[in-house]
Parts: C-alpha cells; structure tokens; sequence
C-alpha cells in the first residue's frame, strides 16, 4: 500500500443496519481479520436493524426512498431518511463516546475526530467536510490521486477482488443487475426482499397500525409492480458502481413523489 495510504489510522467503524447482504457481513468479517493483525480495531455500530424496525407497527421508520404509485397514478419516491437514521447518526454517536462527549454533552471547540473517507476522484464531488465540529472528514484516496480501476485493482492484487458492495438486501437503488444476480444466486434473500417489497405495499407499519395509512402504493423497483413480477433486464456496466457509504451513497436525493405525502411515516 502506498505510504500515503498509510496514515495513523487505530480504529475503523462500521455502521451496520443489519440487513446487509450475507457477503458483505462475510466479507467484514474477513476484513476483521486483516485489520487486528494490522493493529487496527474495528467497530460495528448500529441504530438497529432496519428491515425489522420498518415491519414493526410499535417502531418509528426512517423513510426509505420507496418508489410509489398515487391513486391516479402519480409517480415518485418517498423521502431518504435511512442513511441518516441507520448509518451517519450511530457513527457520530459513537465518535462522541469515543471523544468522551456523548450527547447531550458539548464538545468544545477544538476537540474532533479526524474520519477518513474512502471516495475516489470518479466522486471527488461527494468529498465535503463534516457537518459538524466535531468530526473532520479526510480523503486519503483523493491525497494519491486514485480512481475506482485502481481501487479495484488493489484489491484484486491483495486477493480481494470479491469485495463485495456494501448495501441493505433491500435498497430501491438497485438496478436489475443486482436483482437478477440474486434472485439466481442467493433465493433465501431474493424471498426475503420480496416478502419485504409485498409487506411496504400500503406504506409503514406504524403508519398502518395507527389508522393513517398513506395513499398510493410502495415498491422496491422502479417499475412499481411486485418485485418478483418484475420483468428483469440486467445490462453491462460500464463499470461497478460503488456501494451505499454514510458520507457517500452514489445516489442523488430522491424527488418527492405524489403517493400520500411522499414519505412513508
């Protein structure tokens, strides 16, 4: 690894919302493994797991960026608070422990946590410093000049090339690709993702449990019909597109959609 890379760096976190793909949790464990022997401990922090709290009529949900379908047939998508709620708030919660300032606590200035972020310069757009005092973003794969390729072909000479793109099973963002490849390679979540899609139909639990269910209709995919309706169309990738990050889902902010009031609790 070039020296650059090679800053001071004792402590990973990981913000797990507990409904990732089964390779990626093998894959963490993995890079466990790696890291220890390397002198650098990794954390796993989380705010719960997402599919169950969404499916819970007692728990609150953070929106998920559901493609809906209005009574007329608007189109849209629900608001994304699931990035938020599940992967930058436990990360900041935990930055603040470590610091010795859990909330409420005040942290005074001066007082941060210097977080490195792993996005290349295909998305040097993304690069921008913390939202809060608090935290100081660095970003060591801008500092060498890397793109994704050379990202990739790192870990293909370390014998990682299988890493796999983190991401929960369940995420709107994903294209046919991604929804061919495991509804034929991994039919244990590909049913899972559709008792998932079939569950959100009429919105959240919670919304539905309190007599306020939202107008319209809830989908996985874009084509707003059942997911294993769907007529899947896998098309080359020019090349991979990154995973979901805190700091750097590849995915603009979705537009309101029309369905109830574009969000679903």
């Amino acid at each position: 690894m070039p020296k650059d890379l090679q800053k001071s760096r004792t402590r990973s976190r990981v913000a797990d919302t507990g409904w990732e793909p089964a390779a990626v949790y093998r894959h963490l464990d993995r890079l466990t493994g790696i890291a220890e022997r390397a002198g650098i401990e990794v954390v796993r922090v989380s705010a719960g797991d997402i599919r169950a709290d969404a499916l819970d009529p007692r728990h609150r949900f953070a929106s998920m960026p559901l493609f809906t379908l209005g009574p007329n047939g608007e189109r849209g998508m629900a608001r994304r608070q699931c990035t938020s709620e599940y992967k930058i708030k436990p990360i900041k919660a935990e930055v603040r422990r470590r610091l010795d300032y859990p909330h409420p606590r005040r942290v005074p200035a001066g007082v941060r946590a210097e977080v490195a972020i792993g996005i290349s310069l295909d998305e040097i757009g993304r690069a921008r410093d913390s939202d809060v005092a608090y935290m100081h973003n660095v970003h060591p794969l801008l500092d060498v000049g890397w793109r994704r390729t050379d990202c990739l072909r790192f870990l293909a000479e370390h014998g990682l090339a299988d890493t796999p793109k983190s991401s929960c099973v369940g995420c709107p963002f994903h294209d046919d690709g991604f929804w061919f490849a495991l509804r034929e390679h991994s039919p244990q979540e590909w049913a899972d993702a559709v008792a998932f899609d079939r569950s959100i139909r009429n919105g959240s639990a919670r919304a539905n449990a309190d007599g306020h269910p939202m107008r319209g209709q809830f989908f996985l995919h874009r084509q707003r019909v059942p997911l294993d309706e769907v007529q899947l169309r896998p098309r080359p990738q020019p090349t991979e597109a990154p995973g979901c990050g805190p700091w750097s889902c590849p995915h603009g902010e979705p537009v309101t959609g029309d369905a109830g009031r574009g969000e679903v609790a």
